[in-house]
């Protein structure tokens, strides 16, 4: 007896200690959906998605990782530090950071394949290594668009973008929102008139704070990064500039600022502002805001913002503009753009947290076809029938009572039930029950697919 004891204690060591498991967690910064989270983000994304190839725009996909020389060609400061670097064999890698350089490096790559203005877009995973915080992450997708000429690119590129931005939140169901319009060129100009010129991209970053940490503030960073008095005065005045747009413009103009750039930055925003107009886009849902300055460097012209104007707290939701040679660091060709970012992953989740948003269906599926017989040959000609008239379905094989089935698909939130048994075999009509009304019905299979279309 002893002896077969330890037989069994060598052979069973499962049954001699307690299994150490490994607690699952996820990493700080990654964002992980439950599945009806993850039905209504998927939702969202094929809202953009298909908003941008309403206008044209080709989808893109780069690598996730690329070489390291590449991603940092341009990148320094911050983002070096951001950057997921890591050795492969002989070679340095790091995953990508925006979907930005990846296209610049695409663009320069495959400059003789590709017709030009290209219109790309691009969804994907982008990755900084930045200290997480609420509703900022480090993994997160990006919904980009750009457009990138050769040599030249018509102000009527500028125009349009705007007019995708309104269509795209229009389509995600967004009615109250403003579309925030600059040009870089008036703010630099403007800073030249006030002999700033080497000052500006300093002072263009910090005026970009503005409505982060207020007037004063502001003030106090143009002075501590060496701005006189007078000209912080001027500056602060400029940008209050406010009233409807055809206003806004002629202030800009009445103010006689004798510079090149400034000039020219009035003209393309207003020839901006007009075509804005003949998209049809409502002067409710865009106006010029001096203060949009985008504190990146390489934004040349036109720039842009988004916000939600019932839920300012969430910050911008889409924003970007104009650029004169998105490639510099890759060829000598001369490729000027236009561009705007939606952050997916951070927008969703603000949403979400402040139930602008609500979660509602834990599955695609549209009929669940629940079995009442041994036999499956008929609700298996019946899903095939109706997925091929583009209805999504799903069909129930465990084997448990009718209200087990119904509560199934009640937690999933699967709004019809399609049930088979006997009685609709021999009558060729299946009962139908909505989940959401109570309804049951006897229908044929054309006037199902008709009711569930």
């Amino acid at each position: 007896m002893k002896s077969d004891e330890k037989a069994e204690k060598t052979n069973n060591p499962a049954k001699d200690k307690k299994k150490n498991f490994v607690t699952p967690r996820t990493l700080p910064g990654f964002m992980e959906l439950l599945p009806a989270e993850q039905v209504l983000f998927n939702k969202m994304l094929d809202t953009i998605r298909t908003t941008y190839e309403t206008f044209g725009f080709i989808p893109l996909d780069t690598p996730i990782i690329e070489f390291a020389e590449i991603l940092l060609a341009k990148a320094g400061g911050e983002t070096e530090k951001q950057i997921y670097k890591f050795d492969k064999g002989d070679n340095e890698l790091a995953l990508r950071f925006d979907l930005t350089v990846p296209l610049a490096k695409y663009v320069s790559q495959y400059y003789h394949s590709l017709t030009f203005p290209f219109r790309r877009y691009q969804i994907g995973k982008v990755f900084r290594g930045e200290r997480p915080q609420k509703g900022r992450f480090r993994e997160f997708y990006q919904c980009d668009i750009d457009i990138i000429g050769d040599g030249e690119l018509s102000i009527m590129n500028d125009a349009e973008i705007p007019s995708i931005i309104y269509q795209t939140f229009k389509r995600m169901g967004f009615e109250n929102f403003t579309i925030r319009i600059n040009n870089r060129k008036i703010l630099n100009g403007f800073f030249e008139a006030l002999g700033l010129r080497d000052r500006a991209s300093d002072v263009l970053r910090t005026i970009d704070k503005i409505d982060k940490i207020g007037e004063d503030s502001v003030r106090i960073e143009l002075s501590n990064i060496g701005i006189n008095q007078a000209s912080v005065d001027s500056i602060i005045q400029f940008l209050s500039i406010k009233g409807s747009n055809s206003n806004v413009i002629s202030a800009l103009e009445s103010m006689n600022i004798d510079n090149p750039v400034y000039l020219q930055g009035i003209q393309e925003l207003k020839d901006v502002i007009y075509y804005i107009g003949c998209f049809e886009v409502p002067e409710k849902n865009f106006t010029v805001d001096l203060t949009i300055a985008r504190g990146l460097d390489y934004y040349t012209g036109t720039v842009y913002e988004t916000i939600l104007n019932d839920y300012p707290q969430i910050g911008s939701v889409c924003s970007g503009g104009r650029y004169d040679n998105l490639a510099e660091y890759y060829t000598e060709k001369n490729l000027p753009g236009v561009g705007i970012s939606i952050g997916l992953t951070r927008l969703f989740y603000k949403l979400l947290e402040a139930e602008i948003i609500k979660t509602a269906n834990s599955s695609t599926a549209k009929v669940l076809i629940i079995s009442m017989i041994e036999d499956m040959s008929f609700p298996l000609k019946l899903a095939t029938e109706l997925r091929s008239n583009g209805i999504n379905t799903e069909i129930y094989y465990n084997n448990k009572g009718i209200k087990g089935k119904l509560t199934y698909a009640n937690k999933l939130g699967i709004q019809f039930v399609a049930i088979i048994g006997e009685d609709e075999i021999k009558t060729g009509e299946i009962s139908l029950k909505n989940m959401f009304t109570g309804e049951q019905q006897k229908l044929p299979l054309s006037e199902i697919i008709k009711r569930v279309s």
